[in-house]
């Protein structure tokens, strides 16, 4: 059997392969609302008859102005649980563990009204200037993910991730490229990374289920951060119950990346090796192939493809016909592996 096809178990959580779908903004919520809607509905589905093993759904949001863009899905209300909790049995019934990445968008929200973010220094000038948070901010934020997690668990997710990467709030916090403060939540690498301890801290009172953390890992600019910084901040996640890193790069300021097939897995295998803690490789991983080889040589536990499964929800087969190894598929679709 192919590492890729394995049974991997987090926690008392069983994903049926290591493939993992990465958690992309549909931007459908068309009544601004951050109501699951229809496309929702069917998108996530199609990835689970696609026999993905775990399938995050995109960054939603724990509160109205931490949406990305105004068609975000939104977890900051009861009334989203409804619509959240039929996409995951959508998801379920086909065999895939179901996973939510909770995030707040910082000062990269385009949303109307007042935008937060640890200091008020725009992303650049395309970005309205956002508001410096103060310490009730901070506060009533970390409240919000508690709150997320809450109605997570409400709606039957198997995973939740929370959303330190790409230039979104927690990251903000976390590099210094983007945090300027002078109090207890700035400065130093403890100080910067005290709000992500907060909210693991407070997810972790209503959620024993797996729970990751995606990191933008190296932020192509001096003074910023880089894997090897990030070493250090995920022991501290691991000590505080974290299971996986999902290692990305990148966009917490403009900046130029050299973007090349697995050009973020040598960040994956830093982190994995360094802080001894499981890690999820993603970017430009296209073919079972190379997905084989990244797990095999201990580079990380978990697979995530964004691109590759909108262009082929159904990919798993491929990477399967390509590792010469056979995996069910639904009923209905078994003529098409008949030759």
């Amino acid at each position: 059997m192919a590492m890729l096809f394995e049974p991997f178990t987090i926690r008392d959580v069983e994903f049926k392969n290591r493939i993992v779908m990465s958690p992309m903004c549909m931007y459908s919520s068309h009544n601004e609302d951050g109501m699951i809607e229809d496309w929702h509905k069917t998108h996530y589905a199609t990835r689970a008859v696609g026999q993905v093993g775990l399938i995050i759904v995109e960054a939603t949001a724990v509160q109205p102005a931490g949406r990305i863009s105004a068609q975000d899905l939104g977890i900051w209300s009861d009334e989203h649980i409804e619509g959240l909790t039929e996409v995951v049995r959508l998801m379920q019934q086909h065999g895939a563990k179901a996973g939510i990445q909770l995030a707040h968008a910082g000062r990269k929200a385009t949303v109307d009204g007042d935008i937060y973010a640890p200091s008020a220094i725009a992303f650049n000038d395309k970005y309205k200037s956002p508001v410096e948070m103060t310490i009730d901010d901070i506060k009533t934020t970390v409240q919000a993910f508690k709150e997320g997690a809450i109605r997570a668990k409400k709606a039957g997710f198997d995973v939740i991730e929370l959303h330190g990467a790409h230039g979104y709030l927690i990251n903000e916090f976390l590099s210094p490229l983007s945090n300027k403060r002078t109090d207890d939540y700035g400065g130093t690498a403890e100080n910067r990374y005290r709000m992500l301890h907060e909210i693991i801290d407070a997810v972790r009172t209503v959620w024993e289920g797996p729970l990751f953390v995606r990191i933008s890992a190296h932020d192509y600019t001096d003074g910023g951060m880089t894997s090897i910084a990030y070493v250090e901040m995920a022991k501290w996640m691991k000590e505080q119950g974290i299971d996986l890193i999902d290692v990305s790069s990148g966009a917490v300021v403009p900046a130029a990346i050299d973007a090349f097939p697995g050009y973020q897995v040598k960040f994956s295998e830093t982190i994995k090796e360094g802080a001894d803690i499981a890690t999820a490789a993603v970017g430009l991983i296209t073919t079972g192939i190379q997905a084989e080889e990244i797990l095999k040589n201990g580079r990380a536990d978990m697979i995530l493809l964004a691109r590759e499964l909108l262009r082929d929800p159904y990919w798993a087969y491929t990477a399967a016909k390509d590792l010469r190894v056979e995996i069910q598929s639904p009923k209905q679709y078994e003529r098409g592996w008949m030759f």
